[in-house]
């Protein structure tokens, strides 16, 4: 309209009132009709200013989920219902009698209405994004361990390592005769048909034969570290490696056990000494998962569990007569007569000097004992001699075997994979996995994974560590597994968390 008046009252023009309409609706990119209707509309308005046309295209009506009363009602519905519900069950929701009278409303909603609200409330239909797993992550003991043993030891043995920033620059160097060099261990699975599922599809294409399941597997278990020259361990002049591809199953190479673990960890500590020789005074810390096959004791290892109370002839269920126990003193205590037989547990306890005069039956029922924690039980034997120090303290056999040849040894804490940086590295090297075509047969698929695990930079490698670092840090002030994971999205600079980002997470995060 406004071009309307301004063509007809343009003196340069001399248009007629027909002539100008004409000309403003063909500016609009529009015919004879809406000059009609601008002069129709014009002769209105010069009549009575009030009289504006309201036109189609600019009377835009607000969607009801734009009314935040209505938005709010719709988002406590969906939370009344829980994670797994459907665009249909809003279509349900707004065919209720109640709920349409208080929107106004005569019918339900179509189903395509119900996504379009749902998107504008910010839902998004897919598959989540995994977080951290929280398994038993806080339970009791686990976080026990954590605050107790784990944490303080990882303490201690970090200032003595090589720490550096996001860029890879060093900020913290000990002189080599201090040094500790972190090495974590894990193990995981390549699938042959893992492979990434969306892609840009031309409308030509059709339906492609798939493989069915996830293929054939093959297990691999490493070492890594930001302080190894290409970050996984290997022989200082790479032709030997700490790696080992193994294709698990029955029928194949069979099972990883405690003797691969063991088999594996001598090679790596014989690896790790071509890049830091003995003499250097270099350490070792060798970091496991809480796994049972890493916690493995030896055949001779000290063992209350199935001793017989009384003096007999008897070996160890490994059937290895077991090692000597230790008095408080630190002496050695045989666990054998010299004709051989077991003392059983009540002598052993006797030269202990820990045999009430009551005496003590062998074992509680399923060994489930009133008071398993007490020092001194009182309950049974077993229990009294499952809790003396030198048992309870009995060390797994990797940790005896790395501790033997002069290295660390820690356990990571159970459920807490976050802590143990190479779970990282498997991401990345399993996301690079996926981008390569389906291998023809396991000698292609094991190329894949070696080539796949090789794309991971040192720089990255350091990168996770850090962000391991940042859980660790995060544990030792205080906060749970939840708080941990969000600081983490939130926080990236160092290796520990400021104490005012620690204060403000614990205020707002549960």
């Amino acid at each position: 309209m406004l071009a309307f008046l301004r063509f007809y009252t343009a003196e340069e023009l001399q248009l007629t009132w027909t002539a100008a309409s004409d000309l403003a609706a063909k500016g609009a990119g529009r015919g004879p009709w809406l000059g009609r209707r601008l002069r129709v509309w014009m002769v209105s308005f010069l009549d009575d200013e009030s009289r504006l046309p309201r036109l189609g295209c600019f009377w835009i009506r607000e969607a009801m989920v734009e009314n935040e009363e209505i938005a709010q009602e719709i988002q406590l519905h969906l939370q009344g219902l829980g994670r797994w519900f459907k665009a249909a069950d809003v279509v349900a929701y707004s065919g209720r009698e109640d709920v349409m009278v208080r929107w106004g409303t005569t019918k339900a909603i179509a189903e395509s209405t119900a996504r379009r609200w749902l998107k504008d409330l910010d839902f998004r239909y897919g598959t989540p994004v995994k977080g951290q797993y929280i398994d038993g992550h806080e339970r009791d003991d686990v976080v026990k361990y954590r605050q107790e043993v784990f944490i303080p030891k990882w303490e201690e043995y970090q200032k003595r390592m090589i720490l550096r920033d996001n860029d890879g620059n060093v900020v913290q160097r000990p002189p080599p005769d201090q040094l500790v060099i972190l090495q974590t261990h894990d193990e995981t699975t390549f699938y042959a048909n893992d492979q990434r599922k969306s892609r840009w599809i031309n409308k030509s294409e059709g339906p492609t034969p798939v493989r069915k399941g996830e293929g054939t597997s093959i297990m691999v278990s490493d070492f890594c570290s930001p302080d190894n020259p290409n970050g996984w361990l290997c022989s200082k002049d790479g032709t030997q490696e700490a790696r080992i591809v193994f294709k698990a199953g029955k029928n194949r190479d069979g099972y990883f056990d405690n003797d691969d673990i063991i088999a594996t960890t001598e090679n790596a500590i014989d690896l790790f000494e071509t890049n830091f020789p003995q003499n250097t005074g270099t350490k070792a810390l060798f970091l496991f998962d809480n796994a049972k096959t890493h916690q493995a004791r030896a055949a001779d290892a000290l063992s209350a569990r199935k001793m017989p109370k009384g003096t007999k002839y008897w070996n160890s269920p490994s059937g290895v007569p077991m090692r000597d126990a230790r008095f408080a003193d630190g002496r050695p205590q045989p666990l054998y007569f010299s004709d051989g037989q077991f003392k059983g547990m009540e002598v052993l306890l006797c030269e202990r000097n820990l045999w009430p005069a009551q005496g003590l039956r062998a074992e509680c029922k399923k060994f489930q004992c009133p008071s398993p924690d007490a020092v001194l039980p009182t309950c049974c034997a077993r229990r009294r001699l499952f809790n003396q120090t030198d048992f309870k303290n009995q060390k797994s056999r990797l940790q005896e075997l790395i501790e033997s040849r002069g290295h660390y040894f820690l356990f990571y804490p159970k459920f807490h994979c976050e802590t143990n940086f190479i779970e990282m590295c498997w991401g990345r090297a399993k996301y690079a996995y996926r981008m390569y075509n389906i291998p023809r047969d396991e000698k292609e698929q094991e190329k894949n994974i070696r080539k796949a695990l090789d794309s991971v930079s040192i720089l990255s490698m350091q990168r996770f560590a850090n962000r391991s670092a940042r859980f660790i840090d995060a544990y030792k002030q205080g906060l749970s597994g939840s708080q941990a994971a969000w600081a983490n999205k939130k926080y990236h600079s160092h290796r520990t968390l400021p104490p005012d980002i620690v204060a403000e997470i614990k205020r707002s995060v549960e």
